[in-house]
């Protein structure tokens, strides 16, 4: 009788708890059913894998991803397996370099570009002038390079006729410092309309598969275009008795001509003074 009272309260209990447990909302803490795509345990991978491909392929994603499990719930006695349903991608992860299709990789944007620090001649030598016609030699080293370039053009311009002078192009870049040596003697016996002037020039070196005009980008070496020097044409030379100053006057000029007369007025006014002063003691009889 005991045993019968007891089922008797135990189906109650199961009724009741199986009516609370189907009117319980879907819990918050798990991923909602609408937003995923779910499979059962019921030999439709196939299927499943074959519309996550067909998205892959409308979506310009690579066909040859495989869907894989992310998570398996259970619920009311069904087993239900979750998957992703696209390739993650390839700019994930923590690392600041990125590398695209194309193999150019992109450094920290708090890298510095790469720059050159001059040796030949020394930044601290100050102002160089070179005469037209010798060969002149320029040297650095790279600063702060994370992709070393294959070759560079080196360039220098003049301000005054606009011009852009090649140096060398395409120097290979096998270590961490470079030199070339300009002859100019030979370029300027053939530059008819572009000949080398006295003036300020500035030394331009930059990527050969770069632009002279290319933005500065992180770990890549920039323009480089902030040393200057002199170069100067001299002249041929003329003996001393052929020698005429154009500019040259053996007349006095305006100040000699003042500082003359204060020393002749001064002279006189000496003179005179002196003589009336003694004349007027009687000192001369």
């Amino acid at each position: 009788m005991r045993t019968s009272r007891n089922l008797q309260l135990y189906s109650i209990i199961f009724l009741f708890l199986s009516t609370f447990t189907a009117a319980w909302p879907w819990p918050r803490w798990l991923p909602e059913l609408d937003v995923l795509i779910v499979r059962q345990d019921s030999g439709n991978g196939t299927t499943a894998k074959s519309a996550a491909a067909t998205t892959g392929k409308a979506t310009g994603k690579a066909s040859s991803f495989v869907p894989t499990p992310t998570k398996t719930l259970v619920s009311a006695g069904k087993t239900t397996t979750l998957f992703a349903t696209e390739a993650p991608s390839a700019t994930e992860g923590s690392d600041a370099n990125k590398t695209t299709a194309t193999g150019h990789t992109s450094y920290d944007a708090r890298l510095p570009a790469g720059g050159v620090s001059m040796l030949t001649p020394a930044a601290i030598s100050g102002q160089q002038y070179f005469k037209v016609g010798d060969f002149v030699t320029f040297g650095w080293n790279y600063t702060s390079l994370k992709a070393t370039p294959t070759a560079v053009n080196v360039m220098a311009t003049c301000t005054q006729n606009q011009q852009l002078y090649t140096i060398a192009a395409n120097v290979t870049v096998a270590n961490a410092t470079n030199a070339v040596t300009w002859d100019t003697g030979g370029y300027q016996a053939t530059a008819v309309t572009d000949p080398l002037l006295t003036n300020i020039y500035t030394l331009v070196i930059y990527d050969a598969e770069s632009s002279i005009s290319a933005t500065a980008e992180a770990g890549y070496l920039a323009v480089q275009d902030t040393y200057t020097f002199g170069m100067y044409v001299p002249q041929s030379y003329t003996p001393l008795s052929d020698f005429i100053c154009a500019t040259c006057n053996g007349a006095l000029g305006p100040m000699e001509k003042r500082a003359l007369g204060m020393m002749l007025g001064m002279c006189m006014l000496t003179v005179l003074s002196f003589g009336w002063f003694v004349n007027g003691l009687g000192v001369i009889w």
